[in-house]
């Protein structure tokens, strides 16, 4: 019976998600902690009356980067660009004071947003080894000693805003996805040598900035990443595709949950809604002005295609062949900001069998959502917090917080509390309870794009400069 099918999946998924929890507790070993939950299981208390003078443990200056810290044992980890040079920084939790940097060589440093860094993926690491990945230089795995072990060279990548996504180690894999205008892919990597294991084509995606989440199944491991108006899974020891959902937005910067329960939640909102494309026959019969099949930008309707031809021609000809065109428009016919909980067991396309529900309103463009007791909480631009009945998809309350703002950074749950912070740096600590309410604020005085990491009792807050340590109880 199918209901007796789902209720076993779902065991093994909290099975395996309990195992992992507890292999990794008190650690914070990737973006956003284990497997980018943002949410920390400890029962140590952590403080919310925050601030740089307020419970800091310590303060260190970083440098300047995106990429969030992550946590093991008694180092914490990330990446800077320090006088045009990139490097890993390991930061002994104790005394504050860095244990060791490592230089990642490259030959051209990639080309960034105005606002953004070459050091924005978050580092991986399992006690065992510690990945660090750069769009200019690719990855390097390190000893938790500083040891270079291997590296695999790629980048910059076709994307004027450079790459985002945080690599994942998965068993002895280390996976990366990578979205940009031209030569998509999901690849993993030997944890080990580095030698690659499987490369898997995204070439009908654009640029997107999400990290990969793993979602068990009883049979394996998957691997889920949202991308250009789709959600798709992938297995984990092959790189095989499983199945695809097509909803979601037409840029991507969240990265999706796999809650305790072993659901799957996924929100994103980046590039708006496209409007409907007219097809390629259409206009090669009413706009081919020099009739070579092809669509050049001043043949193209004043559109989102037009707008943003450069990042849809693949072989960078200035022109859009039938080919170009036709994948681009396939994918905006379904590209929508949207919400929504994908049921486990499918195959092939789900999208009209395994959304159990989904919503369209006060979604945010970058913040990842939570997902905490049974609550989807979700930080919009401008600050409106909005939390969402997990099951249902129910909005339970929607608000608008004390500190407002953009949100690049993702919230993250420990001890009861959410702490978001805005791109100005300044804090929110709000209850993690369908009826949440406003605890505290502070005000950094600094931009903050990194995600914070909870470990240990401890609150970890990476500014554009520097990193603070954060405890209630020392």
């Amino acid at each position: 019976m199918k209901w007796l099918r789902d209720i076993s999946l779902v065991a093994v998924g909290l099975a395996i998600l309990w195992n992992v929890e507890f292999a990794q507790a008190d650690n914070w070993p990737q973006f956003r902690g284990v497997n980018a939950s943002g949410t920390s299981h400890e029962t140590t208390s952590l403080p919310t009356d925050i601030g740089p003078n307020r419970n800091v443990v310590w303060k260190l200056p970083v440098g300047r980067g995106h990429s969030s810290p992550v946590v093991f044992g008694e180092r914490a980890y990330l990446t800077t660009l320090r006088d045009e040079k990139l490097l890993t920084l390991a930061v002994d939790v104790t005394s504050g004071k860095i244990a060791w940097e490592a230089e990642a060589q490259y030959d051209k440093l990639e080309s960034v947003h105005r606002i953004g860094s070459p050091a924005t993926p978050s580092c991986a690491t399992d006690g065992d080894v510690v990945i660090s990945f750069f769009g200019s230089s690719g990855l390097h795995a390190y000893s938790v000693a500083g040891k270079l072990l291997w590296k695999q060279p790629m980048g910059p990548f076709d994307n004027s805003f450079g790459a985002a996504g945080s690599p994942i180690i998965v068993d002895d894999l280390v996976v990366i996805i990578e979205d940009h205008d031209t030569g998509s892919f999901l690849a993993a990597f030997d944890k080990r040598t580095g030698k690659e294991v499987w490369r898997t084509d995204r070439a009908a995606f654009r640029r997107n900035y999400s990290s990969p989440v793993v979602w068990p199944q009883a049979d394996g491991n998957q691997i889920v990443v949202v991308g250009t108006g789709q959600v798709n899974a992938y297995e984990a020891a092959s790189g095989k595709q499983v199945w695809t959902v097509r909803r979601g937005s037409r840029v991507v910067s969240s990265t999706p949950v796999v809650s305790d329960e072993g659901q799957l939640y996924v929100v994103n909102s980046g590039g708006g809604e496209a409007p409907d494309q007219p097809p390629y026959a259409q206009l090669i019969a009413t706009a081919d002005a020099n009739s070579n099949k092809m669509l050049e930008k001043t043949e193209l309707p004043n559109s989102i295609i037009r707008s943003f031809i450069d990042q849809f021609d693949r072989d960078k000809n200035g022109s859009l062949d039938e080919l170009e065109y036709e994948s681009i428009r396939g994918t905006m016919m379904y590209a929508k900001p949207i919400a929504m909980r994908i049921k486990s067991g499918g195959h092939e396309d789900i999208t009209d069998t395994h959304v159990a529900w989904s919503a369209t309103k006060s979604l945010p463009r970058n913040a990842s959502p939570l997902v905490v007791n049974g609550v989807v909480f979700m930080i919009k631009d401008g600050g409106i917090a909005t939390s969402l009945d997990a099951a249902s998809g129910e909005q339970l309350k929607s608000g608008r917080l004390r500190a407002t703002g953009k949100f690049f950074s993702s919230p993250v749950y420990g001890d009861g509390k959410i702490y978001a912070l805005t791109e100005q740096g300044k804090l929110n600590v709000v209850t993690a309870e369908s009826n949440w309410k406003q605890l505290a604020t502070a005000d950094f005085s600094e931009d903050v794009y990194a995600t914070p990491a909870i470990a240990n009792g401890r609150l970890y807050i990476r500014t554009v400069q520097h990193l603070y340590c954060f405890s209630d109880t020392e």
